[in-house]
């Protein structure tokens, strides 16, 4: 058995059609079976409600008189980008204001907008025959925009990986903040309910697809930039009407240390046409699984510390290392399930009828990573790999020699098997010294939490880890933990003037 698309649009003219949300559909094809479903649900709605700061607006301002030819736009001193037209910009809900004390960015002016406050617009140009006018202030709300298109470039990730922190510090992140020694697992998404969870395949959503966007009935433009549906992190370029928009499902947020991003809910209908896509829309969340990534790591490529379920994310703990972790989300699932019932009364009272995609979204794509065409140079060219180390147990004058014969400050301190296990430096040194011999081993006054790199490490994450930790040499070690060089500030400066380290 298979249904059309004019059936259901049929049913739902008609005020017949059976509309449920995806979080109900597993039951009903346990109860039914694929087959039975098929006959009974015409349509599955599904919501997320997280943060999404791949978001924006295409606004036109209409003209003023005498015009002006903006070159460039502050709209509450968030600068938007005028390379478009004398009068239209586009504003990026992570852009931030250059003028305020606290976080304030593109996400808060788009919120005050749908709420109904005026913004200032300010631009400046530097004048044309046509466009005399060389700058402009002006307070403006939604409505005296001509358009005001929210237009986001990548919303709606089929999953999410889960973020956590093996690390000593505490990370900032857009994952939000996560704790030193993997504190806490943050994660993202609405599981069983998440638009893309539900047709994996993309057989139903693709470009022209009707959808619930922030409250106002948007589209699907195709498939969002870095889409890599082949590796299970598809996603959606999406428009809507930022006048049509609802503030309740459109919030501006500051992640602590990081930066302005935007809460927005999207959520999308699918046609149930055959035993495939009843197939498709009846995942659990124990179906989808992601990974726990380390953020600590500051590479492209993080390790996986473990693989769990949305299920096992959402039981509020997962374990990790054999240490249980507890888990909270970054996302809202209360507001995703509102999308998603807000969309099924929208269709069971015949407010939307539903389409196909005008064109695909390929399932196999796969995102490449930046080709860059100058390397990163890495530690080993520019360490110094003339290691003069100690062992724990030598006595501090012993160390104090080697630093004045090694012309050096520090030292690497290595146990019997020349691991290393801590460092010393002429500051730890001098203070012993002053200490009326109450230290007398280089193990009673060497730093144990050694901040270390490697040979293959960038030079600029090695720079970062002086400045956070502000020291100035590292130690740099093998896969083995055995000291082959040592990093210097002064190595550094050579190759990255105008930084200062400590």
């Amino acid at each position: 058995m298979e249904k059309s698309l004019d059936l259901i649009n049929a049913r739902i003219r008609e005020g017949s059609a059976r509309v449920v949300t995806a979080e109900e559909m597993p039951a009903i094809v346990d109860e039914l079976g694929e087959e039975g479903a098929l006959e009974e649900v015409d349509v599955v709605t599904t919501g997320t409600f997280g943060a999404m700061c791949s978001t924006g607006a295409f606004f036109n301002f209409g003209h003023a008189d005498p015009p002006i030819r903006m070159e460039r736009v502050w709209l509450n001193d968030v600068e938007a980008y005028a390379g478009i037209a004398a009068v239209d910009a586009y504003l990026g809900a992570t852009q931030e204001a250059e003028t305020r004390d606290r976080p304030y960015g593109g996400a808060h002016v788009l919120e005050e907008f749908v709420s109904g406050a005026t913004v200032e617009l300010r631009a400046t140009s530097h004048g044309t025959d046509c466009y005399p006018r060389r700058s402009i202030t002006t307070e403006l709300l939604l409505e005296d925009m001509n358009q005001a298109v929210m237009v986001n470039p990548r919303n709606a990730f089929q999953r999410y990986n889960a973020a956590t922190n093996a690390t000593d510090r505490t990370l900032h992140t857009y994952m939000g903040t996560l704790l030193p020694r993997c504190g806490n697992v943050s994660y993202s998404g609405a599981g069983t309910l998440s638009p893309l969870a539900n047709d994996p395949a993309f057989r139903v959503i693709g470009s022209g697809v009707p959808i619930f966007l922030a409250g106002a009935r948007g589209m699907i433009v195709g498939e969002g930039t870095q889409h890599s549906a082949a590796t299970g992190f598809g996603n959606l370029m999406v428009t809507g009407d930022l006048k049509e928009m609802r503030q309740e499902f459109l919030r501006a947020a500051v992640m602590s240390g990081y930066g302005v991003t935007m809460y927005i809910g999207v959520g999308v209908p699918i046609p149930v046409l055959d035993t495939g896509v009843v197939r498709s829309t009846a995942v659990r969340d124990e179906d989808i699984i992601t990974d726990i990534i380390d953020y600590g790591t500051p590479r492209r490529d993080r390790p996986s510390l473990a693989r769990v379920s949305y299920a096992d994310l959402k039981s509020g703990s997962v374990e990790i290392g054999g240490e249980t972790v507890r888990t909270s989300p970054l996302s809202s699932y209360r507001r995703a399930r509102a999308v998603a019932r807000e969309l099924k009364t929208w269709i069971e009272a015949g407010k939307m009828e539903l389409a196909l995609p005008t064109r695909r979204i390929d399932p196999a794509k796969r995102s490449k990573p930046m080709r860059e065409t100058v390397v990163t140079p890495r530690v080993r060219e520019i360490m110094d790999r003339r290691v003069i180390s100690i062992t724990e147990d030598e006595d501090i004058r012993v160390a104090a020699k080697k630093l004045l014969k090694g012309e050096t400050n520090h030292l690497p301190v290595v146990d019997a098997s020349g691991l290393l296990v801590g460092i010393v430096t002429t500051y730890d040194v001098s203070k012993a010294v002053v200490s009326d011999g109450r230290f007398r081993r280089v193990k009673d006054i060497m730093t144990r939490n050694v901040i270390r790199t490697t040979p293959d490490e960038p030079v600029d994450i090695a720079a970062q880890k002086l400045e956070q930790n502000n020291i100035s040499a590292l130690p740099v070690v093998d896969a083995g933990n055995r000291v082959v060089g040592i990093l210097s500030a002064i190595d550094l400066g050579k190759l990255l003037p105008g930084r200062r380290w400590r």
